[in-house]
């Protein structure tokens, strides 16, 4: 099963990006080889659909879960079609985001927790949210 985090950085190591569409980077963790995979977000600096963009890469990676801080009602729609468990609220780094999931601690939604283009003030900054 591959879980992909929303991060600032590019290890495990690194916080947590609580935006979805415009985080930094998404680790891709695949549980069944133990691969770690860092890859930038290419819709970070999107004029808009940034969410929605985000949401297709994760499909197309075959992600099955998703850990983050925020999510907009776009990106949700899409990853609720593709059946892409989201867990929301996430916070510390990606390692302890994904021993919580992986000790059941992180609640599972199905909803939008923002609005949408909730993280299109600040683009570059990482106290946005979406």
């Amino acid at each position: 099963m591959k879980i992909a985090i929303t991060s600032q950085g590019n290890t495990l190591d690194a916080a947590v990006d609580p935006r979805f569409g415009r985080c930094r980077y998404f680790i891709i963790f695949d549980d069944k080889s133990g691969e770690v995979q860092a890859v930038d977000n290419s819709s970070l600096l999107s004029g808009s659909g940034a969410g929605i963009q985000a949401a297709q890469f994760l499909v197309d990676q075959g992600v099955e879960v998703l850990l983050t801080g925020n999510i907009g009602p776009n990106a949700s729609q899409v990853l609720n079609a593709a059946g892409i468990k989201t867990y929301i609220q996430c916070a510390g780094t990606g390692q302890s985001v994904l021993d919580d999931y992986r000790n059941g601690r992180l609640s599972r939604t199905d909803q939008a927790n923002v609005p949408s283009h909730f993280g299109m003030s600040n683009r570059g900054s990482s106290s946005d949210s979406i």
